[in-house]
């Protein structure tokens, strides 16, 4: 007569190990993450204390002026903070990816979305924003995995009218229109 196995009733347990026990814990605080939070928080005070100093330069167009949005930011960004710090007091933590997983560094995907922001930033203002930023928008896009050329090309042209439009009529910011001036 055989006496039962306690591994048995959890053969998990029996086959991850020791290192399952050491898993399950929860890690601990990592209170450095606190002074992220500080940054922010400093990063938020200075951002309201240059919007507090911006002049009331208000148009008839533009009764607001330039500074809701600077506070706006500023107050976004002690909210983060707040947040952040809650859960690293928590003991909330990120997972780690790339480097810190065991993989490595990608050189050859950030060479070439460098190279694709570099070229944005030679093309602007020779083709201007509508056909700059959809070889922006279309090559990240290629560069980081996707595998739909004219889908990606669709959703490039697309985007960058929509930043195009956004900014001339949303923000009264003109974007360098280049070769298509007079058609935009």
């Amino acid at each position: 007569m055989t006496m039962p196995d306690e591994t048995a009733e959890h053969p998990a347990a029996d086959a991850a190990g020791p290192e399952a026990d050491s898993a399950a814990e929860a890690p601990g605080r990592d209170l450095a993450q606190l002074w992220v939070c500080g940054f922010m928080a400093v990063l938020g005070t200075l951002v309201i204390i240059d919007a507090a100093s911006l002049g009331a330069a208000g148009a008839s167009n533009d009764p607001i002026g330039p500074k809701p949005v600077p506070i706006i930011l500023g107050i976004l960004l002690y909210a983060v903070a707040a947040f952040y710090a809650l859960d690293a007091i928590r003991g909330g933590h990120g997972e780690d990816e790339g480097a810190h997983a065991g993989d490595r560094l990608d050189w050859k995907t950030i060479a070439a979305l460098c190279a694709v922001f570099i070229a944005n930033a030679l093309l602007i203002d020779w083709l201007g924003w509508v056909i700059s930023g959809s070889i922006l928008f279309w090559g990240s896009a290629i560069v980081l995995g996707s595998r739909r050329y004219l889908i990606a090309g669709a959703v490039a042209v697309a985007l960058a009218l929509a930043t195009f439009y956004g900014f001339a009529i949303g923000l009264g910011i003109g974007l360098p229109a280049g070769v298509l001036q007079g058609i935009l």
